[in-house]
């Protein structure tokens, strides 16, 4: 530290126009503009080894020990919530571009197919159904899934994607399109390993509900899945897209449980006769059902709070997760 009673030596070029001293000569100005600063020794309060002072420089070290460490803490702290931020950063590039490239081939005509997907996929959300195409409840798949495909290349070039995230976003973007709710899917799924899935554990037959199904047979079948009936009557509205006769092919709402009310097949009309699944028409024959039916019918917005829910249960039941890094 300098002392206080040194000299500074200033030139006039230093100065501002205003001051008077003549150019070309060097003046001497004792440097007193700093504020002094004063330092209270107290005494101390005992004659304990404590307070002797090499006590007092130990104390001085262990303080500054104690902000060293202090610093480290800090800094580490820093470059953990920044490696945190710039994960988050990568996985919402992730999902947007996910997203972005699946609207670039999905329409309204497109999103029942999508849908279709999900629910062949789902129970155990791995991919599977890419291999799984022959099997005759999947018939019609290979159409939906070339259109995905497309995307999906196009997001492998940037990130690698699962087909079970692939499938479970774009079912999600497939009800959005059509006027439901927006739905967020979490990524990180697993897919089913190709040549272990064909040649040693392929996935059982029969993880879809027969669509014969009476309604006791339907709710057990959902039951050992871990559907509540609310669930299997929220999850049924998704048939109000495409061509089971429901309102608008192209529209989701809550047409599905209007029309389930009104029970059309029981008219002698012909066309009439061939709305819905024996499926849907059976659980208008249970009391529990109908009161959800009945519940969805008055109120959309409950259908699509339920919907988006069960939704999210559905594509994340039975996946296999990534670990993150």
């Amino acid at each position: 530290m300098r002392s206080t009673s040194a000299a500074a030596t200033i030139t006039p070029s230093l100065l501002s126009s205003s001051t008077s001293f003549t150019s070309g000569r060097t003046f001497k100005f004792p440097v007193k503009t700093s504020i002094p600063v004063k330092f209270r020794w107290r005494k101390p309060t005992t004659t304990s080894a404590a307070s002797s002072p090499s006590n007092g420089i130990a104390s001085c070290k262990s303080n500054s020990n104690a902000f060293r460490r202090r610093a480290l803490m800090y800094m580490a702290t820093a470059s953990f919530l920044l490696s945190q931020s710039t994960s988050y950063a990568v996985a919402a590039d992730e999902g947007s571009l996910l997203h972005e490239e699946i609207r670039k081939v999905l329409s309204k005509a497109k999103a029942a197919g999508l849908l279709r997907l999900v629910f062949h996929d789902a129970g155990g959300m791995n991919g599977s159904v890419v291999y799984e195409l022959e099997r005759p409840e999947n018939a019609g798949l290979k159409k939906s899934l070339k259109i995905l495909e497309k995307a999906k290349i196009q997001v492998d070039a940037v990130e690698p994607v699962s087909w079970a995230d692939m499938i479970a976003v774009a079912g999600a973007e497939a009800i959005l399109v059509c006027g439901g709710p927006k739905i967020p899917v979490q990524l990180g799924r697993l897919d089913a390993n190709r040549y272990i899935f064909l040649h040693r554990m392929a996935d059982p037959d029969g993880k879809l509900p027969e669509e014969s199904l009476d309604v006791i047979a339907l709710k057990q079948c959902f039951d050992r899945k871990g559907f509540t009936t609310k669930e299997l009557v929220a999850l049924s509205g998704a048939h109000t897209l495409g061509s089971k006769g429901f309102g608008n092919p192209v529209v989701f709402d809550n047409s599905y449980y209007k029309i389930l009310l009104e029970k059309p097949w029981l008219s002698s009309d012909g066309m009439s006769s061939m709305i819905g699944l024996p499926s849907d028409r059976a659980l208008v024959e249970d009391d529990d059902c109908m009161r959800w039916i009945s519940k969805y019918a008055n109120d959309q917005s409950l259908f699509f709070e339920d919907f988006k829910n069960v939704y999210i249960k559905l594509v994340n039941t039975g996946a296999k997760w990534r670990r993150s890094a």
